[in-house]
């Protein structure tokens, strides 16, 4: 389960394109950055100003649409700064910490989802209420995956835009949401149906979008460069082929523990159904997938993968541990900017590249500059372009 967030911004002429992916895994949340874009431009700058595109899946999607979905005063319904104190607040809710022992826990895992996914529900349908894919403030990507047909279903916003009444994927985001975070033995898979034009009835039966891809950089650049070729008038000004020099990407993705060797395959073949399923209080076969996926298209930055014990859990939502991800969120700012060495599969410091914080300083100062540059530029003012 790996929430992934990824933000890109593409210009028109004059600048560059920018996107964002928030990756996901569980309760991980990563803090301790300020708000630069405040900084910068002032008390009412929201991410969602300048990125054309945020990209999440699993609980990376559930910020996307709270970073992106409109106000009654058509702003977004969170800032960075809130994201936090949501976490906070609700996910001792969302994975409630039993009094069960492990043992009683796994054997439970065997019949049914560890959470009933009922607060989740609830706090979707709140938060979110009748907002669908089109209405958001800036570009979207969500990932999920058709348990019934056994396929990934994308959810992005350009794919319906121009076709709002006819278009299924335009759905409620808070039914994509509950689909994106339905992870396998954590919550219980999400159904809904939408009805076409012609009455008939479509029904989509999701899970975690992490099990199709839990690292969103190739979708999330696939789909804007897929929208370049049908020349949207979003992008009116790049003409193919597309320049890739010209994006922004940034990747926000949760930390993890991969610094000691897991498994084996002396280990492994013993494994029968149930060791894959649970061993060692993880799960060995969406470690693989979800791991994989994303190693596959990694190769530059900067993620703890040195979390001990509970704090490389994905539900344990205690308030020791939430204290305890928020310092590593903290640590992280001061630590050196890395790239991931393909071969040996450790990060390893990008030498002048500064912390990880100045690094961040440097890209919001980018952004920052070419949002202004657009306004300056742009013959017609559109959001987050």
């Amino acid at each position: 389960m790996n929430i992934m967030l990824y933000f890109i911004r593409t210009p028109p002429t004059y600048s560059r394109l920018t996107l964002t992916q928030e990756d996901g895994n569980g309760v991980k949340v990563n803090s301790g950055k300020k708000d630069g874009f405040r900084e910068l431009d002032g008390e009412g700058a929201t991410l969602a100003d300048y990125f054309d595109v945020i990209a999440g899946t699993s609980t990376g999607g559930l910020i996307t649409a709270m970073l992106s979905a409109p106000d009654a005063h058509n702003r977004p319904l969170f800032a960075a700064k809130d994201i936090v104190p949501f976490y906070w607040e609700n996910y001792p809710r969302i994975f409630p910490q039993g009094c069960l022992s492990s043992v009683l826990n796994t054997m439970k895992s065997l019949t049914g989802t560890k959470y009933n996914g009922v607060y989740l529900c609830k706090l979707m349908r709140k938060l979110l209420g009748s907002t669908r894919l089109h209405d958001t403030l800036t570009g979207l990507v969500i990932p999920t995956f058709g348990v019934k047909k056994l396929q990934p279903i994308l959810f992005a916003s350009y794919e319906v835009s121009s076709c709002v009444k006819t278009c299924l994927l335009d759905a409620k985001v808070s039914d994509i949401c509950i689909g994106t975070a339905a992870a396998p033995t954590y919550l219980p898979a999400h159904y809904f149906k939408m009805e076409d034009k012609d009455g008939r009835v479509h029904e989509f039966n999701l899970i975690d979008g992490g099990m199709a891809a839990n690292n969103l950089k190739l979708v999330a650049i696939s789909e804007v460069s897929k929208q370049i070729l049908k020349e949207d008038p979003v992008f009116f000004d790049i003409k193919p082929p597309m320049d890739y020099t010209r994006m922004l990407v940034i990747s926000l993705e949760t930390c993890s523990d991969t610094s000691e060797l897991k498994f084996d395959a002396k280990k492994a073949a013993k494994w029968g159904l149930l060791s894959w399923l649970y061993e060692d209080g993880s799960s060995p076969l969406i470690d693989v997938y979800s791991q994989g996926s994303a190693d596959l298209v990694d190769y530059h930055n900067c993620v703890d993968d040195t979390l001990k014990e509970t704090l490389s859990s994905v539900d344990t939502s205690t308030e020791r541990n939430l204290e305890g991800l928020v310092k590593v969120g903290e640590d992280s700012l001061k630590k050196p900017v890395t790239r991931v060495n393909l071969d040996t599969c450790h990060y390893e410091p990008i030498p002048n590249a500064g912390t990880n914080e100045e690094a961040l300083k440097r890209f919001e100062k980018l952004l920052s500059d070419e949002k202004k540059l657009r306004e300056s530029r742009c013959p017609h003012k559109m959001n987050g372009t």
